[in-house]
């Protein structure tokens, strides 16, 4: 039994979109993706993030979820993240999954599972385990390339 869920909701895809284009401007570096987030709450655009826009080697999810004045706002909120959050930090720093779940996130919509070349990420399966809704918006829909570590992606199709 599959524990994937996907999404073809309209809405899913604008927000989609506007993670796809923070993760455009994340500047690539070896032994990293470049992931974008999107932060919404009743249909309106939050917060925004992309990997590394903040210092101390941030992660999208986190660099979102920093730039609330305080962590209730994202309460029952959407997560878009052009992957899956991570579950395993190699630089020690906190997990992205666990920070949702602090946040009381209800629903993540993500782009594309995490390949398995730097962690085992189990960041899908911890967040339903906590009761997070988890959708991912079609991998056949996201056009992008992996070249190293820099995983690009351009456009929801």
């Amino acid at each position: 039994m599959s524990i994937t869920q996907y999404t073809h909701d309209p809405r899913d895809r604008e927000f989609m979109q506007l993670a796809i284009e923070q993760a455009n401007q994340s500047i690539p570096v070896e032994k990293a993706y470049c992931v974008g987030a999107v932060l919404v709450q009743n249909d309106k655009q939050l917060t925004t993030g992309f990997s590394r826009e903040l210092p101390g080697n941030t992660h999208a999810e986190e660099c979102a979820l920093l730039k609330l004045k305080e962590l209730g706002e994202a309460r029952g909120g959407t997560m878009y993240t052009t992957m899956e959050p991570c579950s395993t930090r190699l630089s020690g720093n906190r997990p992205c999954t666990d920070r949702l779940i602090e946040a009381q996130i209800a629903r993540v919509v993500m782009g594309v599972r995490e390949p398995p070349d730097l962690v085992q990420c189990t960041g899908l399966q911890q967040l339903k385990d906590h009761g997070i809704e988890v959708l991912v918006r079609l991998e056949e829909f996201i056009q992008g390339f992996n070249t190293g570590k820099t995983f690009r992606i351009y456009s929801v199709v």
